[in-house]
């Protein structure tokens, strides 16, 4: 075996996994692994620099959702690490891979507060699934190999490796460690059928388990859903799991859900939750499924199961696997369920309405929302920043199979434009979309000089009001009238979005929704920034 630099195995082992893509803001604290990812090194991993830590971070873990691998980010120590935690939140909150890299101080300075040196098992270690830090260099294969099954087993979530400069520099004997993935877990799935097959009013609830990048287990759970003819809901901002224009889609598990339709779910004599860890929003601030409905809990997280909600059979397991297992249904269903499953469904419907109205302040940002489903490609990625102008896309828009509205369940400002980033590099030939709001333009807009620097063509909606729109509406419920920062001055967001080399269109009124149109639809990158109404979020 030819000896080669700690950091160089590090990199070997992502290599032979298949990560082609890392992001990164580049430091002093990992140059040796920064010379291993050179393309004359031979990884063939692209690294992306990125313009601050936490844009890194969220475009990572973008590219884990787009490619079912962990997202790979790599950053400095102390002020590089402390601005990439959002993105560790971020991917626990999602349930989704991602590795984050740090460039540690030297092993011999460890533990003695010197310069930037943080002790990460410490600092993130409710955070992480897993923090580890190498002490020599021949831990480093070992490390990795962990950190990437860490990331990957059970319920998928972040990981952190601390790497000390001196340590990645140094000549490693160890040699690189194979990682072959377990097999699914499998259940009986024969209790579930016998519960399900007796239920008149049951409930799919379905979660990240049944999420994946090639849409294979979102076909297999329609093809669930039609053969025993239950009704779907999704967990919190996971619509594309299936179909919304589907007779069986009767919504999502999300913020404010209309009291018709929690009552009509209060009614279900059977919820089956798959590969969903049942947190907060999703039951509706812990309220639903309430005591004396059935349930049946299948989670990979056995922290969660039979824990706020006792289950009457609760399965540590993987939601696909069970669905694999599901023989046919008996026999046809209980009398009741075609008009359980028709009212479900009407609620649903009637909540997506769109009611058009004019406002003196702008534009209402729902009928952007609802000219994106109109006119996105059947094959079109939309990512969104956190602000109440993304509320509409989750019930405004009948996603279509094919279609990913890639949100985060972190609630983070800021997400929307790095994961479009990561989007339109990983899927060149597709249409990806971007809406984000004032307020999340301004912290991890910059990520748009990375699109320009790789060409990537991004779609670009900004709702432009002036307000951190989400928290005025808080604050007009809790105190009519008094504003305490909410209010934000603006730049010409358009000069803002040219000066990336961006088209750029002003959307003022309705008579500009046809150039929207062709600009969504043209070749390159395209921005649109939409004077929006702000009254019409504001509670009346």
């Amino acid at each position: 075996m030819t000896q080669t630099t700690a950091a160089a195995r590090l990199v070997q082992f992502l290599s032979e996994r298949g990560v082609d893509r890392a992001w990164c803001v580049p430091g002093e604290s990992y140059i040796a692994l920064l010379h291993a990812l050179r393309p004359d090194q031979g990884s063939g991993i692209d690294l992306v620099v990125a313009r601050h830590e936490g844009g890194a971070g969220f475009a990572a873990l973008a590219d884990a959702k787009l490619t079912g691998r962990p997202g790979v980010v790599l950053v400095s120590r102390g002020p590089g690490a402390s601005n990439a935690a959002i993105a560790l939140h971020a991917a626990e909150q999602d349930c989704v891979p991602l590795i984050l890299l740090i460039g540690q101080v030297e092993a011999r300075d460890l533990r003695r507060r010197s310069f930037q040196e943080i002790d990460y098992a410490r600092m993130f270690g409710d955070l992480a699934k897993w923090v580890g830090e190498a002490r020599t260099p021949d831990q480093v294969p070992a490390l990795i190999a962990r950190a990437w099954a860490m990331a990957t087993q059970g319920v998928p979530g972040p990981v952190v490796l601390s790497l000390p400069e001196d340590i990645l520099a140094m000549p490693c004997d160890a040699a690189v460690l194979p990682y072959t993935a377990p097999p699914a877990l499998p259940a009986d799935p024969a209790p579930v059928a016998a519960m399900l097959a007796r239920a008149e009013r049951p409930i799919l609830l379905v979660g990240h388990g049944l999420e994946d990048h090639t849409g294979g287990r979102q076909a297999a759970l329609r093809r669930f859903a039609e053969a025993w003819d239950v009704p779907v809901a999704v967990s919190f901002r996971r619509q594309s799991l299936f179909p919304n224009d589907h007779p069986l889609y009767v919504g999502d598990m999300g913020l404010r859900n209309p009291d018709a339709q929690r009552q009509a779910f209060a009614e279900a004599d059977l919820v089956l939750a798959l590969g969903t860890r049942l947190h907060d929003i999703t039951t509706q601030g812990y309220s639903w499924p309430a005591p004396g409905q059935r349930l049946i809990h299948v989670c990979r997280d056995v922290g969660r199961l039979n824990w706020d909600f006792p289950a009457d059979l609760a399965l540590d397991a993987d939601a696909d696997a069970l669905l694999a297992a599901m023989p046919a249904p008996p026999g046809p269903p209980p009398a009741g369920r075609a008009g359980w499953n028709a009212r479900l469904r009407a609620i649903h419907v009637a909540d997506c309405r769109l009611e058009q109205r004019d406002w003196p302040d702008g534009l209402a940002f729902s009928e952007i929302a609802a000219l994106v489903g109109r006119v996105a490609a059947d094959d079109a990625i939309v990512t969104l920043d956190a602000g109440t102008f993304a509320a509409p896309f989750y019930r405004k828009v009948a996603w279509k199979p094919g279609q990913w509205l890639m949100p985060s369940q972190s609630g983070a400002m800021g997400c929307g434009m790095p994961a479009a980033v990561a989007a339109a590099l990983r899927f060149p030939g597709r249409q990806v979309i971007c809406a984000m709001g004032d307020g999340g333009a301004l912290m991890t807009g910059q990520e748009l000089a990375v699109a320009q620097a790789r060409g990537a063509a991004i779609k670009l909606l900004l709702s432009d009001n002036g307000s951190y729109g989400s928290i005025r509406i808080h604050q007009e419920r809790a105190h009519p009238g008094a504003v305490s920062g909410t209010d934000l001055v603006n730049p010409d967001m358009a000069l803002w979005c040219q000066a990336f080399g961006m088209p750029v269109l002003k959307v003022e009124s309705r008579a500009d929704f046809p150039a929207l149109e062709a600009g969504l639809a043209a070749p390159g990158p395209f921005a649109a920034v939409v004077r929006t109404s702000l009254e019409a979020i504001l509670p009346r």
